[in-house]
């Protein structure tokens, strides 16, 4: 469970947990004799259409040698199951890249690069020194939904009884409301959110419910709004 410092409508702040849920489906498929399914992962091949033609000399060559033979498969490797993997990049010749420069290329309508940029790293902010600010800006809930598209959802988790307290109060302020509360980082909390280093920004909307001594706090992200269609053909 990840770390998120976020303030009360009284300039009150706390760090808690948060964490995404995943909807498990109604239905799920077994195999014949009625026993669950395992996902794996394996190694499929160890070698690109691009190094094949360079080996071969064209794509036309590559292919030929692909029919003969199997020249893509190395049958020490081919087949192994793979545990846990991470990303890397790769240089055109196959080999590791120990230092990559992400860039960001900007279009013309039509289609034509306008200009090329480092691609900027905005840092994560979830967890900063400054709290994600409970803004004020209220929203109806059957509005929000008309106006936003959700595209990520995360509970916001106590950690201890305090931070339950904490939460509950938020929770059930918002559940009375009915809204949906714009929150924002930044001293300010005009500043978008950010997950990741590099990651998108987003806007978040806290919603909360409550039954008994039970809360659900969910935080809802957008980075697209949706705007009324004006005009029309004449």
């Amino acid at each position: 469970m990840r770390a998120i410092n976020i303030s009360n409508d009284k300039k009150r702040d706390a760090i808690v947990g948060f964490e995404g849920k995943t909807k498990k489906p109604s239905v799920k498929m077994v195999l014949p004799d009625g026993s669950e399914r395992t996902n794996v992962k394996f190694v499929k091949t160890t070698v690109s259409a691009a190094e094949l033609a360079k080996k071969y000399g064209d794509l036309n060559a590559a292919g030929k040698a692909l029919i003969e033979g199997d020249p893509e498969t190395d049958r020490e490797v081919v087949g192994k199951l793979i545990g846990k993997t991470r990303k890397l990049y790769v240089t055109q010749d196959g080999g590791i890249a120990y230092r990559v420069n992400l860039t960001q290329a900007l279009y013309k309508p039509d289609g034509i690069e306008r200009e090329r940029r480092d691609l900027a790293k905005a840092p994560a902010n979830i967890a900063a020194e400054i709290p994600l600010q409970w803004t004020g800006k209220q929203f109806p809930k059957d509005e929000a939904i008309r106006k936003f598209v959700f595209t990520k959802n995360y509970q916001i988790r106590h950690t201890n009884g305090l931070s339950y307290d904490f939460l509950y109060g938020m929770a059930k302020q918002l559940a009375e409301s009915n809204t949906l509360m714009f929150v924002g980082a930044g001293k300010k909390g005009n500043e978008p959110i950010i997950l990741s280093a590099g990651g998108d920004p987003y806007r978040g909307f806290l919603e909360g419910r409550v039954e008994g001594d039970k809360y659900l706090l969910t935080l809802h992200l957008t980075n697209m709004e949706l705007k009324p269609i004006t005009g029309g053909a004449k």
